[in-house]
């Protein structure tokens, strides 16, 4: 009977949360900050895929044909996603919609999954309807557009989830259920991954110090890390290491400033779709009479248990960090940390508030008289509908074809940190020819053209410069008629474009992107790690069949 009523909990939560995701069904993509960009990285994506790169780095269609290395470093779940949805028909606004839709549902679901294995149903009901209706989720959802930052969050309470099972039930299967979690929390978003990863590691450090089995719950947390890390490498090793190669610090470097938020501004702020110091950077009002209600109660409800006094101080601890973190007095600290100054925003900290005062609000409702439970979650549900009624809808919709997203894009689609190091932030128009004789005497025919191979047939009459007018980043190499030719990237009238020479004859010239050694080690991880993991469930089921 218990099962059914859970399944029906989540019916009920379903609903709730398909409540500010009716627009969506709406046609056309709503118009946000990232929105557009988003479809045009997820058609390079795609177009990868289709090609057999299994594992995208390069858009070779964005920055006006001059492709782009953005891919490497952008968080791969949504697209991954969305491209198994544009694989089934959908179009690929369709596919993001989708996306999107199933960061808000997941996460609702996920945190309600998380709060009931160790608090009742309703105060769990309640907390996973404050994690899916505080303001700046609606921000993420229809101002900014954030897809990957849409969906971490669900990732965020599944990775405790398992953490919790296997604090309960130390199984190898929570383990490995949760080293996939904390992966797919890695590859949706990479800022909110690092802002949130150190309430992971203190949430378990947490149930550490009250478990009867320390040695051994510790090897198994020990397991779920490496194996987290690990089925993630292709992309956080790449991403972090190579990252160099680019304008990335030179970007983010204090574009902090001036961005801070004013203390008056997370109590509450007007509803805007314009830019950043803009739209509204509230905590939102419910979550705010939590957060102030768990501080000064909190050690009346919690004294007689030591355990929930102190997981309630971290969470405490940890929203005071987070709005310290948003506020100009803590300017000092990001100067000093090169890594928040690459969040660029302060106010992405009201994703650790998303999730700390949700949390603190179940806690809080749980500690009170359960004949109370069900007021408390029909007013609260009541509130946060009508003080979302204005958040929960698009300024409106964007109406494009799909050559639009999947044909040359005249953007890179971020603000050019991504871009080479050794190249210009932004190109601004389109090159003359993929392949472009500078100097010399040639005849040129394209052969062949994807993401990361392009072929062509070179008649060269005299010595002759050619611009092979392709962005160069470390893997992109150049063979005429098979045998590797120098390139020069560094000319300051074609910065960051491949250029080489070719003496009289006929040429078969190759460009191709490969990956680097270090790319390939990072792939090698992942790869070793998914296999063992496939392994082991194959091994457990046919275990259990035999048994």
């Amino acid at each position: 009977m218990k099962k059914y009523k859970k399944y029906f909990v989540f019916i009920i939560l379903i609903l709730v949360g398909l409540i500010p995701l009716l627009d969506l069904f709406h046609p056309g993509l709503p118009i946000t900050h990232d929105g557009q960009d988003h479809v045009a990285r997820i058609a390079n994506f795609y177009q990868n895929l289709q090609e057999g790169n299994f594992i995208p780095r390069w858009a070779g269609n964005l920055n006006w044909g001059y492709g782009h290395p953005i891919l490497e470093f952008l968080y791969p779940l949504p697209s991954y996603f969305a491209s198994f949805f544009h694989l089934l028909g959908f179009s690929l606004i369709d596919s993001v919609k989708i996306v999107f839709a199933l960061g808000m549902i997941l996460s609702l679901l996920f945190m309600y999954l998380w709060l009931s294995s160790f608090l009742g149903e309703i105060p769990a009901v309640l907390g996973a309807i404050l994690y899916t209706y505080a303001p700046y989720r609606f921000v993420d959802l229809y101002v900014r557009g954030d897809i990957g930052e849409n969906l971490s969050f669900a990732f965020v309470p599944l990775s405790l989830y398992f953490i919790y099972k296997l604090y309960k039930d130390q199984k190898y299967k929570f383990s490995i259920f949760g080293a996939v979690s904390l992966a797919l929390l890695i590859l949706s978003h990479n800022a909110i991954s690092l802002m949130l990863l150190p309430f992971i590691i203190f949430y378990s450090l947490f149930l550490l110090f009250i478990s009867k089995k320390k040695n051994l719950f510790a090897l198994n947390l020990i397991f779920l890390i490496i194996l987290g890390f690990g089925l993630s490498a292709f992309f956080w090793i790449p991403a972090f290491f190579e990252g160099k190669y680019t304008l990335r610090n030179i970007v983010t470097a204090g574009s902090y400033i001036g961005r801070f938020v004013s203390f008056k501004d997370l109590l509450y702020g007007p509803w805007s779709y314009g830019g950043s110091g803009q739209f509204t950077v509230q905590l939102g009002i419910v979550h705010w009479f939590f957060l102030i209600a768990s501080t000064i109660s909190g050690s009346h409800l919690y004294r007689k248990k030591t355990k929930d006094l102190l997981f309630v101080t971290g969470l405490l601890v940890y929203s005071l960090i987070a709005i310290f973190l948003m506020l100009p007095v803590s300017s000092f600290v990001w100067e000093r940390i090169m890594l928040f100054q690459n969040f660029q925003f302060s106010w992405r900290f009201l994703s650790v508030t998303v999730f700390t005062t949700s949390v603190l609000g179940a806690f809080i409702t749980e500690k009170i008289s359960r004949k109370y439970h069900v007021w408390i979650l029909a007013f609260f549900i009541v509130l946060v509908l009508v003080l979302s009624k204005d958040y929960i809808r698009p300024k409106g919709y964007l109406y494009k074809p799909e050559n639009f997203f999947s044909g040359v894009y005249k953007s890179t689609t971020d603000t050019g940190e991504s871009s080479p190091v050794w190249s210009v932030r932004f190109m601004e128009k389109a090159p003359k020819a993929h392949l472009e004789l500078l100097d010399g005497d040639a005849k040129i025919t394209e052969t062949k053209r994807m993401s990361i191979y392009h072929a062509y047939n070179v008649e060269v009459k005299k010595k002759t410069l050619f611009a092979e007018n392709t962005l160069y980043f470390p893997g992109w190499e150049i063979k005429a008629n098979s045998n590797p030719v120098k390139i020069e990237y560094q000319n300051q009238q074609y910065r960051g474009i491949m250029l080489f020479y070719l003496d009289k004859g006929n040429y078969k010239i190759e460009s191709l992107y490969r990956e680097t050694k270090l790319r390939a080690f990072a792939d090698a991880i992942s790869i070793a790690v998914m296999f063992n993991i496939i392994g082991f469930l194959l091994f457990k089921f046919v275990k259990a069949r035999l048994s």
